[in-house]
């Protein structure tokens, strides 16, 4: 169904707020992966406590991850990656109406913090806004950057920071990154993995739907966004380095993004044992194939894939970045970033060694035990909003 009909649909069914009814307003940019999950996440979560939710982000966002399905109320509004004086007048103006009677905004991420600050804070202007609404700001990323981008980057996070009546980091290190900022409140707001489909196949159909003829053939598995900061160019590096044992391993990398062009160009002229998949929707079954997941970014915080990973059973080799380690505590491999020798050494002693990845899959399990599942994600969530609102 096209988006458009989903909106309107979304729009022409969605109920005013009961009377003393909580009503929370839920923004994001553009997103493809951890960010819109969680988002959608919690609008259901929120919804099923009673709470009404208005989702503002841009058309296409909805389209793949179904906000308006959630039983929240959707508003179109384009917030786009970078700033532009045009496209930022537009998207504030959307988000003073989609405010209107709102009890709580959270915004996810620095663009849709910043312009849900300049939102409130021109409230008073317009009926029905409040500019003491309090605003929760989500911070799901470090800032990456470099060059004059960096600055502004961290001018914009030092305002948002600032301006958040609570920054909910989803790491520790990004919770002490807001305090360092002037973040009058930071705490630590974990975000889970949804629960993962259940895949079509079995490890057998999957692994021969992937290597035909050459079952016994190692998987290594890696999914994400095809972006710098998830530094996929290390991983193919690293591809040298676990080549042994025989058969050599295949690495299967699931995603797309601006990278896809550069990677699959390096692959073709290296000769590497690198498949691009592309964008899958079919990664329960990815998972149940491979023997190895490895993530190779420069910075994560709850890395999603990890979580998905290890509750699958399957052991992780992990560049030990941000939130990583206090994730996986000892129930994975961790090795220093931006060092595709150890990153291939570790992925070439696990697979040599089997013993090993059965005891990692099992502390796995148990460590992924520890972890705040979607309902108590929410319960969370929830409680801070009740606090914020009471305060006021």
């Amino acid at each position: 169904m096209r988006d458009d009909v989903d909106h309107s649909a979304a729009r022409a069914t969605a109920a005013a707020p009961e009377p003393g009814q909580l009503h929370v307003v839920l923004v994001l940019a553009a997103s493809t992966g951890g960010i819109g999950a969680h988002v959608r996440s919690l609008a259901q979560g929120l919804v099923a406590h009673g709470v009404t939710v208005t989702v503002c982000a841009p058309a296409g966002t909805d389209a793949l991850f179904g906000f308006s399905r959630t039983g929240a109320r959707f508003h179109t509004v384009d917030i786009t990656p970078t700033a532009g004086a045009r496209s930022d007048a537009t998207a504030i103006g959307e988000l003073r109406r989609a405010f209107t009677g709102a009890d709580v905004v959270h915004a996810h991420g620095l663009r849709a913090g910043l312009l849900s600050d300049l939102a409130l804070r021109t409230a008073g202007r317009f009926p029905g806004l409040r500019p003491e609404t309090p605003l929760v700001v989500t911070s799901h990323h470090a800032l990456l950057a470099t060059g004059m981008e960096r600055r502004l980057q961290r001018l914009m996070e030092r305002r948002v920071a600032r301006a958040a009546d609570l920054v909910l980091g989803a790491s520790s290190d990004l919770v002490a990154r807001a305090r360092e900022l002037g973040a009058t409140d930071a705490r630590l707001g974990p975000v889970a993995a949804p629960p993962m489909p259940e895949g079509r196949l079995d490890r057998a159909e999957a692994r021969a739907a992937l290597l035909g003829d050459g079952p016994d053939r190692p998987l290594v598995l890696a999914v994400g966004r095809l972006v710098p900061q998830k530094a996929f160019g290390l991983l193919l590096d690293a591809a040298r380095e676990f080549a042994e044992p025989a058969p050599e391993p295949l690495v299967l990398l699931a995603g797309d993004g601006p990278e896809a062009g550069p990677l699959r160009e390096r692959v073709a002229a290296e000769k590497l044992p690198v498949r691009l998949l592309g964008y899958r929707t079919d990664v329960p079954d990815l998972l149940a194939a491979a023997d190895v997941v490895v993530v190779s970014s420069r910075w994560e915080a709850r890395s999603l894939v990890v979580q998905e990973a290890m509750r699958a059973g399957v052991p992780v080799v992990s560049t030990a970045v941000g939130g990583v380690p206090e994730l996986v505590g000892d129930a994975a491999v961790l090795v220093p970033p931006g060092d595709p020798v150890a990153l291939g050494a570790a992925v070439r002693a696990l697979l040599a060694d089997p013993d090993r990845r059965e005891r990692l899959v099992a502390a796995g399990r148990q460590q992924a035990e520890t972890w705040p599942d979607e309902a108590a994600t929410v319960a969370q969530v929830l409680s801070t909003y009740d606090e914020l609102v009471q305060r006021g």
